[in-house]
């Protein structure tokens, strides 16, 4: 096993929102052409959908090679990714990539549930190590991230079912995340009494 390293920080960050900004940006050029592969016409949207997967995966792979570990969540995404990005080429469908989001939010919905109702928290399980804090805060965090997948899913399929492509590509890759972001920040902040101070615990 690798043993995990430490890169910089907007590094990092570059190559884990590098793709899905790349996808953006491919998208905006190529979404009104059409292009004719081994006799099949398929839109700009499935094209910069296919062009996404590899983009994706190299990234990993740096990410990979650099730290020397990918979390659960990145390569659960990258699979899903995969998946449905084939399902979109073999069948022409860009219904396909678009679900792709509802399946991983809800997804994750589920199993975050599921542990609740097993009266654990699997944040705790793999958060705890970047960010202490007592079980009470992880429980209660838990069911307001699962809560928030679960709507996030929701308001996918309503997004990318009365919405069009182009709406639907922008709230994607800014609107979903800048949400759960913002979401995440203001939990991180409402939870600090639940917090556990480290220098704290080792002066005892």
């Amino acid at each position: 096993m690798k043993e995990e390293k430490n890169i910089n920080p907007i590094l990092k960050q570059v190559l884990e929102l590098g793709p899905t900004i790349l996808f953006f940006l491919i998208y905006l050029k190529i979404k009104e052409d059409v292009f004719v592969i081994g006799g099949t016409e398929y839109t700009g949207f499935i094209v910069a959908a296919l062009i996404f997967v590899p983009i994706l995966l190299v990234a990993m792979g740096i990410l990979w090679a650099l730290t020397g570990k990918l979390s659960r969540m990145q390569v659960f995404t990258a699979f899903m990714v995969i998946f449905f990005g084939g399902l979109t080429a073999w069948f022409n469908d860009e219904r396909f990539f678009k679900m792709k989001t509802t399946i991983v939010y809800g997804l994750f919905a589920v199993l975050l549930g599921i542990g609740l109702m097993q009266g654990r928290s699997y944040l705790a399980y793999v958060m705890s190590e970047l960010m202490p804090m007592r079980d009470e805060g992880w429980m209660i965090l838990t069911r307001r991230l699962c809560a928030a997948f679960l709507a996030l899913a929701v308001a996918n399929e309503i997004v990318w079912r009365t919405m069009s492509t182009d709406a639907w590509v922008k709230i994607e890759t800014f609107g979903f995340p800048v949400a759960l972001m913002a979401f995440l920040m203001w939990q991180f902040t409402s939870l600090q009494s639940y917090m556990i101070d480290e220098d704290s615990t080792d002066e005892t």
